[in-house]
Formats: C-alpha cells, sequence, structure tokens
C-alpha cells in the first residue's frame, strides 16, 4: 500500500478533505467577508480573525497527543459530524435574524478548536498511509488540497455572497462537513493500540510532555525551526491574513467577485508552490532557507508601491496586478518552505509519536499569530490612507527574520535530514 502514492485509503483522504475544507473555505469566507462588510473596520475585522485563531495554538497540542491514542479514522469522523452541528447552530442564529459580532465569534471560535484538532490527525496519518519516497509529494497533496478548497471557495464565495447570502452558503458549509464525515467512515488507517497505565487525563498530559521533550532535547534543531515559524507568524503572514483582505475590499474597493478572484489568486499560488515543492526546494537545505525568506522581503516592496497614492491614481487594474503577482510570489515560496520543514520533521519522528510531534510544530509556529493579526489589524485602522507602511514594515520584519534563520540554521543540515526530495 505504501508504495502506491493514490492508494484507495489515501485516496479517500484526499477527496474526503477537498469536500470538508471547501466547505469551511465558503463558510471562512462568507462569515469575514459579512464581518468587514458590517464594521467596516481592519481593526474589529483583524481581532475576529485573531481571536478564532487562538484556539489553534491552545487545542493543538492536545489534538496531537488524542491523534496517538485514538484511530484516526475515527477522529476525523467525529470530527467532523461535530463541525456540521456547529455550523447548523449558526444556520438556526441566522434564521432569527442577524445574530450580533459577538455570537457570529463564538462559532469560529468552536469551528477553531474543532479545526486545532482535526488537523494533526490528517498530517500524522499521511506518513502511515505512503511510503517514506513519497512522503513529500503526500504531504504536497494534502496542501494543494487546502489550498486548491481555498481557492475555490473564495470564487465561489465571492460570486454567490452576493447573489443568494450568508445564509445559504453557511448552509453549504454545513452539508460538505457532514458529507466529508460520512465519506470518512470508510478510510482504512492502521492503528495500533498504545498500553496506557494511567488514566486516559494522565495518558494524554504524559504524552504530551513526551512530544516536548523529544523536540526540545532528541531534536533542538526543530525547536529552532519553530522559533522563527513563529516569527513569521506574527510578523509576515498576518499581512496577507489580514492585510490583503482589507486592501482588496477597503483600499481598491474590490466588489465580491474581484474580492473572490484576488483570495482565489493567493490560494493558487499556495497550490503551485505544493506541486512545485520538489523543483522550488530542489537545492535547498535547512541552512539556506534564508534566501527565499530574503527574495520574499524583497517582494513585498511592490506590494507596498501599488499601494501608494501615486499609484492608486492610476485606476483599479494596475494597483490590482501589481499586488496579486507579488502576493503570488511570496505565498508560492512560503508554501515550499512549510512542505519542506514539515516533511523533514516526519521522516525523522518515530509513527507513534507523529501525532504529538506534528501538534507541536503546529502550535508553536502558530503561537504568535493571534497577536500579529490583531496587531496588523490596527496598523492597518491606524494607517488607513496609507497602508504602504504596513507592507513596508512587512518587508522589515521578514529581512529581518531571513537575517536571524542564516545565524541559527547554519549548520544544522544533517541533524534533520536531507535529499527528501
Amino acid at each position: 500500500m505504501k508504495n502506491k502514492l493514490f492508494s484507495r485509503d489515501f485516496s479517500l483522504v484526499v477527496v474526503g478533505q477537498i469536500i470538508s475544507i471547501l466547505g469551511s473555505a465558503v463558510l471562512r469566507f462568507a462569515v469575514n467577508l459579512y464581518i468587514l462588510d458590517v464594521t467596516g473596520r481592519a481593526d474589529t475585522f483583524g481581532l475576529m480573525v485573531a481571536v478564532s485563531a487562538i484556539p489553534a495554538v491552545l487545542f493543538t497540542p492536545l489534538g496531537g497527543a488524542i491523534a496517538d491514542r485514538f484511530h484516526r479514522r475515527n477522529l476525523m469522523v467525529i470530527f467532523d459530524f461535530s463541525s456540521s452541528i456547529v455550523v447548523l447552530c449558526l444556520i438556526l442564529l441566522l434564521s432569527t435574524g442577524e445574530p450580533p459580532i459577538v455570537v457570529i465569534g463564538v462559532i469560529l471560535v468552536l469551528l477553531s478548536v474543532i479545526s486545532a484538532m482535526y488537523q494533526p490527525t490528517v498530517q500524522s496519518s499521511v506518513p502511515v498511509l505512503v511510503g517514506k519516497g513519497q512522503l513529500a509529494s503526500g504531504n504536497g497533496i494534502v496542501t494543494g488540497v487546502g489550498a486548491l478548497s481555498g481557492l475555490l471557495g473564495p470564487v465561489l464565495g465571492g460570486t454567490l455572497y452576493g447573489i443568494v447570502g450568508l445564509r445559504v452558503l453557511v448552509a453549504a458549509s454545513c452539508g460538505a462537513f457532514f458529507l466529508s464525515a460520512v465519506m470518512e467512515i470508510f478510510i482504512r488507517i492502521p492503528f495500533t493500540n498504545q498500553v496506557r497505565d494511567k488514566g486516559m487525563v494522565s495518558t494524554i498530559v504524559g504524552d504530551m510532555k513526551q512530544g516536548m521533550r523529544y523536540v526540545v532535547r532528541e531534536k533542538p534543531v526543530i525547536l529552532k525551526v519553530l522559533f522563527l515559524g513563529a516569527m513569521l507568524n506574527m510578523f509576515m503572514s498576518p499581512f496577507f491574513i489580514v492585510g490583503v483582505p482589507y486592501i482588496l475590499r477597503i483600499t481598491l474597493g474590490s466588489d465580491e467577485t474581484m474580492y473572490g478572484i484576488g483570495m482565489a489568486i493567493s490560494q493558487l499560488s499556495a497550490i503551485l508552490g505544493a506541486v512545485s515543492v520538489s523543483f522550488v526546494t530542489k537545492k535547498m537545505t535547512l541552512s539556506t532557507t534564508h534566501r527565499l525568506l530574503f527574495t520574499s522581503s524583497a517582494a513585498m516592496l511592490p506590494i507596498a508601491f501599488a499601494v501608494t497614492p501615486i499609484f492608486l491614481r492610476l485606476g483599479y487594474w494596475p494597483p490590482f496586478v501589481l499586488l496579486m503577482v507579488f502576493i503570488a510570489l511570496i505565498i508560492l515560496f512560503s508554501t515550499a518552505i512549510s512542505i519542506f520543514v514539515v516533511t523533514s520533521v516526519q521522516i525523522v519522528t518515530p509513527d507513534d509519536m507523529l501525532g504529538k510531534v506534528m501538534s507541536i510544530i503546529m502550535a508553536i509556529a502558530q503561537c504568535a499569530a493571534p497577536l500579529g493579526m490583531a496587531l496588523y489589524g490596527v496598523a492597518f485602522e491606524m494607517f488607513s490612507e496609507m497602508v504602504y507602511i504596513p507592507a513596508l514594515l512587512a518587508a522589515f520584519f521578514t529581512a529581518t527574520i531571513a537575517f536571524i534563520a542564516r545565524k541559527t540554521l547554519k549548520g544544522s543540515d544533517a541533524a534533520v535530514g536531507q535529499n527528501l526530495f
């Protein structure tokens, strides 16, 4: 089974991911656009996105520990069914009128909690469904699926949001979660029940500690990588999560369709990054990742220029095209780097610790994201007439992180393992 990439079970995982993540993408797009339209404020939008991202830091380690103790197929089914129930509650609330933004925020937080525990389950399933030689490709496919769903989500959401409204899109996402859960029932994932001599809570806590010890003591280079990832998630990634939607919708005044196309281009770039990961990272090692980071920093400068007053006077299309070209380039590089690092870690991690270690990676890398989102929300609100300033700040911080990566990861290649592609 492991010699063939698209085995029956891996294919079911991929198809289930397409359905589930597409529904999630449509939901996030519709709700975020609704919040931005209702409030018109970058700080409120950034705060809502940040709050919904906090569970990823708090619950991902728990999800990783659970993924190593319970059947991963059953966990996927439970998580998708739970998501459909939460979204059903949102449907009922919408049927009574327009719920307060705070209530919508609570729904997003609940979905984020489920997603935080769901992702380590999927990520830790890939190495046991494909062989070592196919692992990088398998990770690329899983990442590409997420990006593909993110690509179609904004396009469908942008087109349908103005036609059928929020309620229909929310109902569609509810159905997608339910369909994904049903499909996942038929997945066969190898599972070995681990013996435990303590209560379940004590066992889970012990597993989380064991995963942290592995990262800190046995593979400290992973901790260095995660620290740099956390810095990127605080100073660069939030620019694209909070800033780009604000620029497209408020600064450029994009309608629903063009906003959806702009966000779809970002996701298409992630797909290209996932598909071309072996080419982009062919000669890359951990000690040379700073080169792509420096390139990404330089690519932020045209983005800043695209939203200067002098360039905005040229009309809608010149700023839009210049903006999206360099956003696409940065996202492509970022996706390739992410897959490269994740694959490096998976190869040297024992199967019975994959969930714990992958969850720690996700949690540490994302721990700074909520603060970064909130800060960028405030920055774009403060400089709403000079949005090139946050873009220049993102360029400066990315260059700084690249410089730190060059110093920190020098000579670290042998500690993780290379020649992945």
